[in-house]
């Protein structure tokens, strides 16, 4: 930004030196005059060489928060997966622990219901199950958020390199 600050500065020196040569032109009564005009060429060269890089520097930072944007929105999907994973990783260690209640319950009682093993056995993959899942999406938002500072990391000793 604080370019586009320096060379608006510079385009309104470039101005003012116009209007100075234009009133110094018209007090000596056009003597001169073709230095001027080459002076006014310059400026004029100046000025558009000036625009065309203001141009391309808010290309490059159209392009920048556009990346910025696509890694927020990247980052935000990632955190909602691993959101969804513990959710159901939550829910299925509420089941195992209703299984395992129930099953406490029968052998207390001195019954023992083969379908209370059945459930609690399920309910323990599904824990184990719905914990992996949540591993893997927790390891997958760290990737996500390291790649692109691996990536800054690796992209100076590539133009080392060229």
């Amino acid at each position: 930004m604080s370019d586009l600050d320096t060379l608006q500065q510079r385009l309104t020196a470039a101005m003012d030196r116009i209007a100075t040569g234009l009133g110094a032109m018209e007090a000596s009564g056009g003597a001169d005059v073709a230095t001027l005009e080459a002076a006014l060429e310059d400026e004029k060269l100046a000025n558009a060489q000036l625009s065309e890089r203001v141009r391309k520097l808010s290309e490059r930072q159209e392009s920048a928060a556009a990346e910025a944007k696509a890694q927020a929105d990247a980052a935000q999907s990632r955190v909602a997966d691993l959101d969804l994973e513990l959710q159901r990783l939550r829910q299925a260690n509420e089941q195992l622990r209703a299984s395992n209640a129930a099953l406490r319950s029968a052998n207390e009682e001195g019954v023992g219901e083969p379908h209370l093993i059945n459930k609690a056995m399920m309910a323990e993959l599904e824990a184990l199950r719905a914990a992996r899942a949540a591993d893997v999406a927790e390891a997958s938002s760290i990737i996500g958020a390291l790649t692109p500072l691996l990536d800054q990391l690796d992209a100076p000793e590539e133009e080392e390199d060229a």
